[in-house]
């Protein structure tokens, strides 16, 4: 699934046809260079879930916690992290595997332990106000 995003109503869009295309899924991985829009993008989608809290990236904190109707949300930023080791140390299972909603910045920080049936969705830059979010 491809989305081309250029206005913030189009990523309130694209955040409810994400959801809306999987609804069973929990775990969602973004991808995209340094100020693609991933922090954006969950904003967005933390919307959709009726989250009431402020949303913010998790960057010094790996992990911020939102409540909405539908449960926890777990917002994960691994920018910071040194190795695989720190994820396991604050408990990254008990996160990915409560069956909340898990929304999770650089990934590809720790490859070896995200789960085979996370969705992933790549954001890249085509200009200044565009953007296309591709979900695999």
């Amino acid at each position: 699934m491809e989305i081309i995003v250029n206005t913030t109503a189009d990523l309130s869009q694209a955040a409810q046809t994400l959801l809306n295309s999987f609804p069973k899924d929990r775990i969602f991985l973004l991808y995209g260079s340094m100020g693609a829009g991933k922090t954006t993008f969950v904003k967005h989608l933390c919307k959709q879930l009726n989250v009431q809290d402020s949303t913010s990236s998790p960057t010094f904190s790996i992990v911020n916690e939102y409540e909405s109707p539908a449960g926890p949300v777990y917002h994960f930023d691994f920018y910071r992290i040194k190795d695989e080791q720190e994820a396991f140390d604050f408990g990254y299972e008990e996160y990915f595997y409560s069956g909340a909603y898990c929304f999770v910045e650089w990934p590809e920080k720790i490859p070896n332990l995200l789960p085979e049936e996370a969705k992933e969705i790549h954001i890249s830059i085509l200009d200044a106000t565009t953007r296309q979010i591709s979900i695999r």
